[in-house]
């Protein structure tokens, strides 16, 4: 019985040390890694009152901080990073970095709400964190520390072995000239209308997926959120909710729209909703409905910020 356990605790020590100090993804979680700490780093110089985009790849592909933030009159930072990313990583990363009178604006996707609990625990940050970032894996509850250590299967292994051979290699990542890249704001460019041609087939067959009132109301990323508004009216840091894009042939339903409303006016923050609801043709869109072409997204952007204004003088003249 001895041997057995001995031989269990060795096992379990080589894999957490394996996956801890030695696995890697550069390829796959790099990039993730890369936009977070780039927009973070941007954060760290800003000395002043300034608006962040909270989301999944929403924020980056469909806002543009670079034509947000001059129409609004401060430094905007677009913090989306992926939807499988763990809004309680996501909020934990930012909340240090925000300050009283910051505006933080969070056009979440749908599936953002609803993810439950055990796929956020192990979405790709968990990995990050223990590879990568460790001090924020420490200030995480038990259950996510531990949903940290046991992330990673031998798949994970392989793929770490093959990606990290590519990279020493010097492979050349084709996706930015297939996809585009990202700017100093955190704004995803270059994935223009041209580079959507070949996507148009796969999105005129797309059935997005939509949530109901309930499942929404329900969800536990609803949870996280409810738990980030409280946290920011509670430090003067104000949020504004908002819709992420979609196919304006398959809208959110009107009640699952009011119940992500909802959950930001019960926390006493606003919620800005354009009169198209955010939604937009398919010929506007780059790969999934999440996504507006480079395009597009300028034109979002400043639909986005025009309605942004009003809301912010209103705030200002409280103040006053």
């Amino acid at each position: 019985m001895r041997r057995i356990v001995l031989a269990c605790t060795m096992s379990l020590t080589i894999y957490i040390g394996a996956f801890a100090c030695l696995v890697d993804r550069p390829l796959t979680l790099g990039p993730l890694r890369d936009r977070t700490e780039a927009t973070i780093a941007l954060a760290r110089t800003i000395h002043h009152p300034k608006l962040v985009i909270l989301a999944g790849s929403n924020g980056p592909y469909s806002h543009r901080c670079e034509i947000i933030g001059p129409i609004v009159g401060r430094p905007c930072i677009n913090a989306g990073v992926a939807v499988g990313v763990g809004l309680d990583y996501l909020f934990a990363r930012w909340k240090p970095l925000l300050h009283s009178d910051d505006i933080v604006y969070l056009p979440m996707e749908e599936t953002q709400y609803v993810r439950p609990r055990a796929t956020s625990d192990l979405g790709p940050d968990a990995t990050i964190m223990l590879r990568h970032d460790r001090a924020t894996l420490w200030a995480m509850p038990p259950g996510r520390q531990i949903a940290a250590l046991f992330a990673a299967d031998l798949r994970a292994a392989i793929m770490s072995l093959i990606e990290t051979a590519l990279v020493d290699c010097g492979f050349h990542d084709p996706r930015v000239a297939a996809d585009g890249g990202f700017n100093t704001w955190g704004d995803h460019i270059g994935h223009t209308a041209a580079l959507a041609a070949v996507n148009r087939s796969t999105l005129a067959v797309i059935i997005p997926v939509h949530h109901t009132a309930t499942e929404i109301r329900d969800g536990y990323g609803s949870t996280e959120i409810t738990g980030f508004l409280r946290w920011a009216r509670r430090h003067g840091v104000r949020a504004i909710g908002g819709l992420p894009t979609g196919f304006i042939d398959s809208p959110i339903a009107p009640d699952s729209i009011a119940a992500i409303r909802t959950i930001y006016h019960d926390q006493g923050a606003d919620f800005l909703e354009l009169p198209n609801h955010s939604g937009y043709p398919r010929i506007d869109f780059f790969d999934t409905q999440d996504h507006l072409n480079e395009e597009a997204q300028i034109k979002h952007s400043k639909a986005i910020a025009a309605a942004l204004r009003p809301l912010m003088d209103r705030e200002w003249a409280r103040s006053r």
